[in-house]
């Protein structure tokens, strides 16, 4: 989020905590990107506030009650309000119940999967609409091509990733494999190792496609406990995703810190892997 931005969103999500009787004299910083996620205090809730434009949380909260309702490991709504989007001064505001993170204990490959595979069991008796894997391809594709959006990207690295992001597309879906509802980005950034175990969040990112696509996105020594993987689509699928994730990295607009310097590595990689 800019900078002169995040003042108003803390002051916009503190405001309605207050309105919700929850109290929020403190507000701390915990992750800064394209959305803002604060601790509150001292009711302890967790505030995810994003601009108006940039944000489906509607279709985030939806999705996290209704997976948690089949008791799924997502991370869950905060339990003393009405689940539900708030707005104020141009920013969306949603209540999330804080864990506080357990750091003592390595999270182990077969948890992860183990974990990953829970959410999907229960993401397949979801019936909501989503877009298809393929469609956030197109998106970094209209990425790489816009020479105005990515303006510091080099001719070779706008061609070598143009081209993994066409081939990889193609072979992809020609593989004609089963597909179904997926997170979308269950790398570890957006998992929660708590005392109830790892809890997904970040249902924004939620598309159709097959299960090697989310488990690209994970440690990868996960995909060797999660049962039925199909090992040539996964590799497939990690350099797609690397491709994907460092055309992100050179959008002018990219908020990550460090960006650019993880979109060379990146590309690095994907050189290395061709």
């Amino acid at each position: 989020m800019q900078a002169s931005e995040v003042s108003r969103a803390v002051a916009a999500a503190r405001s309605i905590a207050s309105s919700l009787d929850l109290a929020a004299d403190d507000a701390i910083v915990l992750h800064d990107s394209n959305k803002l996620t604060l601790r509150l205090l001292p009711c302890d809730v967790l505030a995810r506030v994003a601009p108006v434009a940039q944000q489906i949380a509607q279709f985030e909260v939806e999705v996290a009650q209704r997976l948690a309702e089949s008791g799924c490991p997502v991370a869950a709504l905060e339990p003393r309000v009405e689940p539900r989007v708030h707005e104020r001064d141009g920013f969306v505001v949603t209540l999330w119940t804080y864990y506080e993170p357990v750091t003592s204990q390595e999270v182990s490959p077969a948890d992860y999967a183990g974990a990953l595979e829970r959410l999907h069991a229960g993401m397949r008796r979801l019936d909501v609409p989503t877009p298809h894997f393929t469609d956030r391809i197109e998106q970094a594709q209209q990425l790489v091509a816009d020479r105005d959006r990515t303006p510091e990207l080099a001719d070779a690295d706008r061609e070598l990733l143009a081209g993994t992001l066409r081939d990889l597309r193609r072979a992809i879906g020609g593989r004609g494999g089963a597909e179904q509802l997926l997170h979308g980005e269950p790398h570890p950034g957006n998992v929660l190792n708590t005392k109830n175990g790892l809890l997904f969040i970040d249902f924004e990112t939620c598309c159709r496609g097959p299960i090697e696509f989310d488990l690209a996105h994970a440690p990868e020594e996960a995909g060797e406990h999660y049962p039925g993987v199909d090992q040539d689509l996964l590799r497939e699928c990690r350099i797609l995703m690397l491709a994907m994730i460092t055309a992100w990295r050179w959008d002018r607009a990219d908020q990550l810190p460090n960006g650019r310097q993880l979109g060379m590595e990146w590309l690095g990689q994907i050189r290395a892997s061709s």
